[in-house]
């Protein structure tokens, strides 16, 4: 069974016991529900939300907040003596899926 989901403006698919890197979402070490499932999927029927599917959820657990790679921006200008170079690490949060269920309570939502 999968799940796609959207998180900080990104689609992700995600299945029960997966880890994926998100968004950052601040709230470490938090039990969360995320309940903007575009689509789910048991292997024989699939389910497609317009835009979200009714009553679905995808618990997860935020084991960390990180730093994703370094991205390096670099600008040179010819002829000009200019250059530039800049390093970003965008913050994220890892999050393990624990439960992909439709229907149910409400729960500690990020979205």
């Amino acid at each position: 069974m999968y799940a796609i989901v959207s998180i900080g403006g990104k689609q992700y698919k995600v299945k029960v016991g997966s880890e994926v890197k998100v968004e950052k979402l601040g709230l470490k070490g938090k039990k969360a529900t995320l309940k903007e499932v575009l689509l789910i999927s048991d292997g024989s029927k699939v389910e497609i939300g317009s835009p979200f599917v009714d009553k679905a959820r995808v618990v997860c657990d935020i084991l960390r907040e990180d730093k994703a790679p370094k991205v390096i921006s670099f600008k040179y200008r010819r002829r000009k003596n200019s250059k530039t170079k800049t390093g970003h690490r965008q913050p994220i949060s890892v999050i393990k899926v624990k439960e992909i269920k439709i229907g149910g309570e409400k729960e500690e939502t990020a979205e």
